[in-house]
């Protein structure tokens, strides 16, 4: 029976790695699915003959570039807006019915691709706003794998985190078949099919509800295990205990702490900075996600064959994001199977441990704004390079972060809750955009400028929670 269980637990994470992999963060590959699209000739009405200063004639595509930035700030919006009731549906409802609906969703995105052309392309749209939300709710799914693996949960779910960043590579792949030529309504007809994967693995290697932290002794899932199946749901479903592992004091017989209501949550001051520090930094990853074609057109003088040299070496340092991951899971577990302070609770020692991992992740987020905002192309790769290690490190962060905060059956509600603020935040990409399109006469320095120094406030958090930290050390060493 052990063996059985290991064996599902395995399989489960493999799989789950994979789905996030492979399909869930697509969407933050626009920058390679922008040059097939181009290509193909979506939006080139939109394309004038404009007039150089030197009086030469050229081709302005200005309007076709706010065009595709726009679907992608709208899609972007929608991956973390929609987050909040995705959030609530999965507390509500369970994993099954969840994942059912991200499938759908994700299908129809799929199909809504295939089918588009450049007489249809305002299909893309819709297209790729599905596409997002499908995405993220296989993530959210998934997250909870972690629960499976005890002292490794941060690791794991830094980890899949990773996978999602890494997801974005999809569309590079495409690219290269694109230019291959196989066409982009095969690629995306291929990946519908897929759905059918998630399917079986919804019913055969995930539970009908959650999985609970702290695992229950036996714990099984899947609708093979017949009768232990029904006993696991019912753990499953009533949630964790009212005390979690991680709240329990190190004295077993001392008295337990009543957990916080999700209100209490919400309007802490632990909520509020960490809501502060992943929307400025996710404002400057989208930003230049949603505007790196238009960036490399301009460093690069139009050239076609550099623009798909850069566009193609972005991508594939996405594909790094799932070995950089881990990393900042290792720092916030590093602690673990340590002893512990005297009257420090498991609690107190992850928030103690997210500290560097808070304090790293706005520093890189500095570092990747600097070299992003100084125009030489070169200096483009360590841009790259720095911009996958502060993603996957900002958004592993970010869930293993509210995981180890706040009481466990509020994760999905607050997950979403900070992903959809963060998301109305991350609307200032469009005018951001726009200005640089229009006042700034396609100069984005000031705007990189202004999003460097607003990064900064990023440290606030890291501190706070330090500060924090110190307090209740001092109380203890007090009493």
């Amino acid at each position: 029976m052990e063996n059985k269980l290991s064996v599902r637990r395995c399989l489960t994470f493999v799989t789950g790695l994979l789905e996030c992999l492979c399909f869930a963060g697509a969407v933050f590959g626009w920058a390679s699915l922008v040059f097939i699209l181009k290509e193909d000739g979506y939006f080139a009405s939109l394309c004038v003959n404009g007039t150089e200063i030197n009086g030469t004639q050229s081709l302005d595509c200005s309007a076709q570039d706010e065009q595709f930035s726009l679907i992608f700030t709208i899609a972007s919006f929608m991956n973390n807006f929609l987050t909040l009731p995705n959030g609530f549906l999965f507390d509500h409802f369970g994993t099954t019915v969840t994942r059912l609906y991200g499938i759908f969703l994700y299908t129809m995105g799929t199909l809504l691709v295939a089918f588009s052309s450049s007489a249809l392309a305002s299909l893309l749209f819709p297209a790729l706003s599905l596409l997002a939300v499908g995405g993220i709710l296989f993530l959210l799914t998934n997250m909870q794998v972690g629960n499976l693996f005890g002292s490794h949960r941060s690791t794991i779910i830094t980890l899949y985190n990773g996978a999602f960043d890494s997801s974005s590579a999809l569309f590079l792949i495409i690219k290269l078949l694109h230019e291959s030529g196989i066409s982009l309504r095969a690629a995306f007809l291929f990946l519908s099919a897929c759905s059918i994967i998630h399917v079986l693995r919804t019913f055969f290697l995930l539970p009908r509800k959650f999985i609970p932290y702290p695992l229950p002794a036996r714990y099984t899932y899947g609708i093979s295990c017949g009768k232990s199946e029904a006993v696991s749901s019912e753990v499953a479903s009533n949630g964790p205990e009212p005390t979690t592992v991680e709240e329990t004091p190190l004295n077993k017989e001392a008295p337990k702490t009543q957990e916080k209501s999700f209100c209490e949550c919400m309007l802490s001051w632990f909520f509020a900075w960490h809501l502060l520090w992943l929307s400025v930094m996710q404002l400057r990853h989208y930003l230049f996600i949603g505007t790196l074609n238009p960036m490399l057109q301009r460093l690069t003088a139009g050239e076609s064959t550099l623009v798909s040299q850069y566009t193609n070496a972005f991508a594939i340092t996405q594909l790094c994001g799932v070995l950089c991951a881990p990393w900042n899971g290792l720092i916030m577990d590093r602690h673990k199977g340590k002893p512990r302070a005297a009257g420090e609770t498991e609690r107190e020692a992850d928030l103690r441990a997210s500290v560097l991992s808070l304090f790293l992740t706005a520093l890189q987020c500095v570092l990747f704004s600097l070299c992003a905002s100084t125009p030489y192309l070169p200096l483009q790769y360590l841009t790259f390079i720095l911009q996958v290690l502060n993603r996957s490190f900002l958004y592993g962060g970010n869930a293993a972060f509210i995981s180890v905060a706040f009481p466990s059956c509020h994760f999905g509600k607050l997950y979403g809750l900070v992903m959809a603020l963060s998301a109305v935040f991350s609307l200032l990409q469009y005018p951001c955009f726009a200005l640089v399109k229009g006042a700034l006469g396609g100069d984005p320095l000031y705007v990189n400028v202004a999003l460097t120094l607003l990064s900064l406030l990023a440290f606030i958090h890291p501190v706070y929670v330090y500060l924090h930290c110190r307090r209740l050390a001092s109380q203890r060493a007090s009493s």
